[in-house]
């Protein structure tokens, strides 16, 4: 078992994204909110790792990555810290476009950081597991995701 992407925050962080996952999707539970922030800082953090890979999350880790991202100086602060910063660049939900190597390959290198992945997470955009509101998905080698580089100096 990996380790946790839950210490990337600190307690009122983590809590406060939390809450903002939770009014943004009022059919889910804390426990299941903690889970989608978890796994969307594992996300981010790969992406930070390996910055060249074209990773994208499940419908239901993006849900927990724009919950992270309206909280502009925690994501500010995180990304700095994992020396990339992670652009989101949405695309509206097509389930056509949904293609299972791409999160195979994503969820391997969530792993490879050193951190658990929860497959109920990363299930396909229309599966109902999890009921997240996400009207975005990320779905090919595009380009979505776009790490920038820390300025030096």
């Amino acid at each position: 078992m990996g380790k946790s992407a839950r210490s990337l925050l600190t307690d009122e962080q983590f809590t406060a994204v939390c809450s903002t996952i939770r009014t943004d999707n009022p059919d889910v539970e804390a426990a299941d909110a903690q889970a989608i922030l978890t796994e969307a800082l594992a996300f981010v953090a790969a992406c930070a790792q390996f910055p060249t890979a074209r990773l994208v999350p499940s419908r239901v880790v993006d849900a927990g990555w724009h919950a992270l991202i309206l909280h502009t100086q925690t994501y500010g602060e995180l990304c700095e810290r994992l020396g990339q910063f992670i652009h989101h660049r949405p695309e509206t939900p097509d389930p056509d476009r949904f293609d299972q190597a791409v999160i195979d390959r994503t969820t391997a290198l969530i792993e490879e950081t050193g951190y658990s992945v929860d497959p109920d997470l990363w299930q396909r955009p229309d599966d109902a597991l999890v009921p997240v509101a996400a009207k975005c998905q990320h779905s090919d080698d595009s380009g979505p995701i776009v790490p920038i580089p820390k300025p030096k100096g």
